[in-house]
This record gives structure tokens, sequence and C-alpha cells, in this order.
């Protein structure tokens, strides 16, 4: 069976920034214009914990687990894929393109540190905490800055979030 050339958006940026939400409402818009797509939140596909496990581990198993998947999704005919996922360098996004098999373009959401502080003091998980520390962290370290073809202000209802990242893209 041939497999299907696609495309792919990677939607980046810090704890908080929205990334999720954004992609989501992305698959909304074309899954109601019945575009065949995939939505993959990375997060879900390397979250675990191994013996001795470091991020690069959960990175490397979040790489082997999305080339499984993507491989799937396109077997099935599914060329555009939608893409959630914090990186934090140019060899990130080249690692995450190739295990799905699909050119990705890098979209940055960039959000004011105060509104992912409101953000995730809403979240009533432990786990929100450590997300904020890690936004900070990342952001005082200028982490994921540069690895993207387009930043995007995400201060915005999600739904004009998203139809710019679609308009850019051209699948609008």
């Amino acid at each position: 069976m041939r497999l299907l050339d696609g495309e792919g958006v990677l939607i980046t940026g810090v704890y908080g920034s929205g990334k999720s939400s954004v992609a989501a409402e992305v698959a909304y818009h074309l899954e109601q214009r019945g575009e065949p797509y995939a939505l993959l939140d990375l997060d879900y596909l390397g979250w675990g914990s191994s013996p001795g496990g470091d991020q690069w581990t959960e990175f490397d198993m979040m790489l082997r687990n999305l080339a499984a998947v993507g491989l799937n999704y396109r077997e099935a005919g599914i060329g555009l894929f939608v893409v959630a996922y914090f990186v934090r360098g140019r060899p990130e996004v080249r690692r995450v393109g190739e295990a799905l098999g699909v050119p990705l373009r890098v979209v940055r959401l960039a959000v004011p540190l105060a509104e992912i502080e409101r953000r995730l003091a809403g979240d009533v998980t432990s786990g929100r905490r450590d997300d904020l520390r890690d936004a900070v962290s990342s952001i005082a370290a200028s982490e994921g800055i540069g690895v993207e073809d387009r930043v995007v202000t995400n201060d915005r209802p999600v739904g004009v979030v998203a139809r710019e990242v679609m308009a850019w893209l051209g699948w609008l």
C-alpha cells in the first residue's frame, strides 16, 4: 500500500500557552469541513514512568509511539496532522517530523507569563504547579524561541487564534 503524502502543523509553546486548545479548535474546523485529519497531543504519547526515565527517555518513547501512530493514520489515508507539543529546539522539531513521517510547519504560541499563571492556577492537578515552574524556567532560558515558522499571540479567543493559524497554513 502506498502511503499518502501529508503535511502537518506543530503547535508549540511553553506549558499553559494553549497548544492543546488551539490544536483542538483547528481539528474541530477540519472536522466540520469533512477533512480527514489526525489530532495528536504528544505529551500523552510519552507520559509514563520508566526505570531511570529522564526527559530524553520520555522523548524517545514519545517518538517511538508517534512513529507507530503516524504510520497507522497515514495507512488509513489521513494526510493532515495537527500536533501539539512543546519543543525546545530545532533538533526536536526535526525528530518529531521524521517520526510522524510528514513535513511540519511550526507555530509557536506566545502568551504573557501573567496569562499563563492565570490559566494554570485554575487547574486542580498538583502537576500544574510543576508545569508553571517549568514554564517560568523555559521562558527565562528562551527555550522554544526560534523553532517556529510563525509566532501567533494567544491571548485572544481560541477560535480567533485557530483561524489565524489555519489561514497561514492555507487550510481555510
